[in-house]
């Protein structure tokens, strides 16, 4: 029976969701023993102190959001087992909770693309590994079209800067920034930083400014007003995989060290991202039909009621906008709504496919494949923290 101290941040979804993860290997592998430290324990202990309390305790196992300058070799000569979330940078010499953090950029890039933006920026920490690394991955995306992404480092504003109760830095940079522009946020938090802002300085959300954040954090998204729109991650798999590698260390079935990836998913999108920024007012006309409509099996002919534009008008310009034609934008949406709630939900292939729009759900498999390059089965087992 293994004994796992747990010092991980649960105030938010993503570390909610890692716990759910472990605790989920644990009912199947276990039975496990958890000793849920408070994080302020990180603080007032140090390395010191809670490496004693894990000997004193006979733990086999710590699964730990630590910072850089601790001396966690202290834990690995008391023949403790450590895993660490990156929380400011990964970790050298010992496995990372860590995450796909330019994927997560490049989804957002590819998001804000399709509903047509041609403004860009980035509100994040430039000393923090997954807000850099979404940020450059956001950036690698755009820059090579010709975009420029422009950047707000949080460590611009002063810590005692109340952002939400009087003009900002934030504000201000919020109020420079050419209109309309899609921003995404390295997270949540930071999203709802921008929301709060925005309102403040009597910017429109989403018209003139769009915002995206990363984590779906429920809880954070919600209490934005606008509600926010927000990349989700597999972190309950991530969790699931730490508890499994922590039961291959202290097995001894493994001894080389390696990184558990979290990986982003989907966009879950909000108030403050549902809508299409286009200098065409009847394309943007037609990617807000298309939106809000997409579960009600639209076609291209049902777009072109919405706008006083022939079939071969609407193509053109729709292509300039966002890249593709009509029909393709919505065939992908359609997709991106099925892979949701493939996630979301434990219903059957065929129902999914029915909600989502699909008369021939035969066909479902492969067309999902053409997208995603794996079938919906696989894209479950891939996303979803499973038994192996």
């Amino acid at each position: 029976m293994h004994k796992i101290i747990l010092l991980i941040d649960i105030s938010e979804e993503y570390g909610q969701n890692l716990m759910k993860g472990i605790v989920k290997y644990s009912k199947e592998h276990g039975p496990w023993i958890f000793c849920r430290m408070p994080l302020f324990y990180r603080e007032t202990l140090g390395m010191e102190g809670i490496v004693d309390f894990a000997k004193e305790w006979e733990a086999d196992g710590i699964i730990a959001q630590l910072y850089n300058d601790l001396d966690v070799k202290k834990v690995l000569d008391a023949g403790i087992r450590l895993i660490v979330e990156d929380f400011k940078e990964r970790f050298l010499d010992i496995p990372n909770i860590t995450g796909g953090y330019f994927e997560a950029g490049k989804i957002g890039a590819e998001y804000f693309l399709a509903k047509g933006f041609r403004n860009f920026a980035f509100y994040g920490f430039k000393n923090i590994v997954w807000s850099r690394e979404r940020a450059e991955g956001f950036a690698n995306h755009l820059n090579p079209l010709g975009f420029e992404v422009h950047y707000f480092d949080n460590e611009q504003a002063p810590s005692r800067e109340l952002w939400h109760y009087k003009p900002s830095a934030l504000s201000q940079w919020l109020q420079s920034l050419p209109k309309p522009i899609a921003i995404m946020a390295c997270d949540d938090e930071r999203g709802q930083h921008i929301t709060e802002a925005c309102k403040h300085a009597k910017i429109q959300i989403p018209e003139e400014i769009a915002v995206l954040g990363v984590d779906n954090d429920k809880m954070t998204c919600n209490l934005s007003d606008p509600p926010l729109s927000s990349i989700d991650l597999d972190t309950e798999k991530g969790g699931y995989e730490a508890a499994r590698l922590m039961d291959l260390l202290i097995t001894k079935q493994v001894t080389e060290k390696y990184d558990i990836l979290v990986k982003p998913t989907q966009v879950i999108t909000r108030q403050s991202t549902d809508i299409a920024s286009a200098n065409d007012k009847y394309i943007a006309k037609a990617l807000r039909f298309i939106h809000q409509n997409i579960d009600n099996r639209i076609n291209v002919a049902n777009v072109l009621k919405q706008v006083p534009l022939s079939r071969r008008a609407l193509e053109k310009r729709f292509q300039e906008t966002t890249g593709t034609g009509v029909y393709k934008y919505i065939y992908n949406l359609q997709i991106q709504k099925f892979a949701q709630r493939l996630l979301e939900t434990d219903k059957t292939i065929f129902e999914i496919a029915l909600e989502s729009g699909f008369d021939n759900s035969k066909n479902i498999s492969r067309q999902f494949k053409q997208v995603k390059g794996c079938t919906p089965i696989e894209y479950r087992t891939k996303h979803l923290a499973r038994k192996k």
